[in-house]
């Protein structure tokens, strides 16, 4: 077989192949002798069809498969003579095929990226030293009480600290605000819009104003939009509302005892604090792991240089724009926005999506020389957790994972893990305090 592989790009090659004519010819009988064994053709037993009638018979499926089978073992086995690694789906061209003579192709494709990997052990982490506090501990158990607090209402003028509903309509310059900020229709007319009266809450100065009125009550309301406001057309012009207090209400919160720490599922007071305890400790634990984890693989990134596919990065890069997309709409971003902000969305999804490659790349490379690999039992385990995490069936998880190759992923995800574990291990750590420099 004769094999030239020329370079399109750092991890583009074009491999131009030749197989041999005798070769060829071997395929055809090996694979012209499985058809006559199991060939039934009219007045003749199965496998019983002379050579020539087979062949006239099924000459087309015979090529078919010379043609797979001979594509697909030459391509593999020019790979391994040029010790290529073969990333993604290759382009094949067939340029010569048939009997009785040689057997040529080409084929385009993308290759894992040759870099040298640095000395991986002993990589420096900066860690901080943070332990739970009782005052951590307090904040988290007020945060519990804020979930359980209500509002009432109250037959009295607003005081700071209360929350109103209002009904308002805005104007700037005398004109509705959507006129001159067309995507701030909030800002120019809401009912039953609950406030909190406090300094800086809404539109900086507006809620101060209705301090001392009573429900059922109207005000006009004047501020002036910051600078930092948001809306860039209504900066530093004033703003004209008129509002109506449609209710006051007054936020109370449950008192601390047992009654509502059973709600939460502790016996007592006390058991609630050490629950919320435990929480805290594991939520620290795993901040700690996920910080140390990005400290190895910024190290790691910064000691390899080379180039990416980029067809893998393509595809990367159109996965984090929809996670990115997705957790603007669920934070409330409106489309218009999104797509006004799509250019820089694609650079940062795209300088991210070149870091999570090559960083496979890197820890892919670690873990084939050190060894480490997926279990069985590891992938199993794995399967079952996303099978809960979706609600569905473990058998419908491995069906779907093998609808569109799935298991690749997950068996690259688990050994990832693992070599970063193993980079921990052999980690140098440096203990800092918290909020010193990293």
């Amino acid at each position: 077989m004769n094999v030239t592989v020329e370079n399109l790009a750092p991890c583009k090659k074009l491999m131009r192949v030749e197989l041999e004519t005798e070769k060829v010819d071997g395929a055809f009988e090996e694979v012209t002798r499985e058809f006559q064994k199991h060939a039934r053709l009219p007045g003749f037993r199965a496998g019983k069809a002379p050579r020539h009638l087979v062949m006239k018979a099924f000459t087309a499926q015979i090529d078919d498969e010379v043609r797979r089978k001979l594509l697909s073992e030459s391509f593999r086995e020019a790979l391994r003579e040029q010790q290529l690694d073969l990333v993604g789906r290759p382009e094949i061209e067939e340029t010569q095929f048939g009997r009785g003579q040689p057997l040529q192709f080409t084929a385009t494709f993308e290759t894992a990226p040759e870099f040298e990997l640095p000395d991986y052990k002993g990589l420096p982490v900066r860690r901080e030293v943070r332990i739970v506090t009782p005052e951590d501990v307090e904040r988290a158990v007020g945060i519990l009480l804020e979930q359980r607090v209500t509002y009432v209402d109250v037959a009295r003028p607003v005081a700071s600290g209360d929350f109103v509903v209002v009904n308002y309509r805005g104007t700037c310059d005398g004109k509705p605000i959507t006129e001159i900020a067309p995507t701030a229709r909030g800002l120019t007319e809401k009912k039953d819009f609950w406030l909190h009266v406090a300094e800086g809450s809404f539109i900086p100065g507006f809620t101060e104003q209705l301090v001392g009125a009573s429900a059922g009550e109207k005000r006009t309301v004047t501020v002036q939009y910051p600078a930092d406001f948001g809306e860039s057309e209504l900066e530093g012009l004033t703003g004209v509302y008129e509002v109506e207090i449609v209710q006051v209400k007054e936020k109370q919160t449950p008192e601390l005892n047992d009654a509502l720490a059973q709600a939460y599922g502790a016996e007592t007071v006390e058991q609630l604090r050490a629950g919320v305890q435990r929480d805290l400790e594991n939520e620290l634990q795993h901040k700690q792991k996920r910080d140390t984890r990005d400290q190895l693989v910024r190290e790691l990134l910064n000691r390899v240089t080379c180039e990416l596919p980029e067809s893998v990065v393509l595809s990367e890069t159109k996965n984090v724009v929809y996670d990115i997309v997705r957790e603007n709409q669920e934070r409330g971003v409106s489309r218009e926005s999104i797509d006004q902000n799509k250019e820089q969305i694609f650079a940062v999804a795209n300088n991210s999506a070149k870091d999570r490659v090559k960083a496979s790349f890197v820890l892919g490379r670690i873990a084939a020389k050190e060894g480490i690999k997926a279990e069985r039992d590891e992938v199993a385990r794995r399967v079952v957790l996303l099978a809960e995490r979706y609600q569905i069936k473990p058998e419908q998880m491995i069906k779907q994972l093998q609808e569109r190759n799935g298991f690749a992923e997950v068996e690259e995800q688990i050994i990832s893990g693992k070599v970063l574990d193993y980079l921990e291990e052999h980690a140098r750590f440096e203990e800092i305090l918290p909020g010193a420099p990293k």
